[in-house]
């Protein structure tokens, strides 16, 4: 009876201990961490592979063309990629939308930065970054170690970019 009592409590030792192992763990690598393995088409027919985009401070924006608010902000998106660029920033876009739409709409509003075609899948990836209610426009934020730091529901304003850039200043 003792020797099991001893196995148990050594057993539960260990569990413990791997659990605090795995929380630690977590903590390092952050809530963040699977966003990175992902993939996306875009609408030029290539890959963007987020991977690539770790360890450069990046604005990461969820839209869709059939949203208004969104349409509105690429233009911004834009100007910001250009004149933060030499900084180490970089602006990516996932288009919560249709690959015909995404495609015919960048034909005739091009942008200078990446967009990767999420789909519907998109709206989940942004519910995992912190879009509880799912709404479009949404950005994130991450930092050089590929951890959300800001996130923004609704259309950026000018302050908002400031305010983003003097962050990590």
């Amino acid at each position: 009876m003792k020797r099991r009592l001893a196995i148990a409590g050594a057993a539960a030792g260990v569990a413990g201990l791997g659990a605090a192992l795995w929380r630690q763990h977590s903590a390092a690598v952050g809530p963040d961490a699977a966003i990175w393995s992902r993939q996306f088409e875009t609408a030029a027919g290539g890959r963007l592979a987020l991977s690539t985009l770790r360890g450069q401070l990046l604005l990461l924006n969820f839209w869709a063309t059939w949203c208004p608010p969104c349409v509105r902000e690429l233009p911004l998106l834009d100007d910001f990629q250009r004149r933060h660029a030499a900084r180490g920033w970089r602006v990516a876009g996932l288009a919560v939308d249709n690959v015909t739409p995404v495609r015919e709409f960048l034909r005739q509003h091009p942008v200078g930065f990446d967009i990767g075609l999420a789909g519907a899948d998109g709206l989940e990836l942004s519910r995992s970054l912190g879009n509880g209610a799912g709404a479009l426009p949404f950005s994130v934020v991450f930092d050089r170690r590929g951890v959300a730091v800001h996130r923004k529901l609704g259309v950026i304003e000018p302050s908002d970019f400031d305010a983003w850039v003097r962050s990590f200043a």
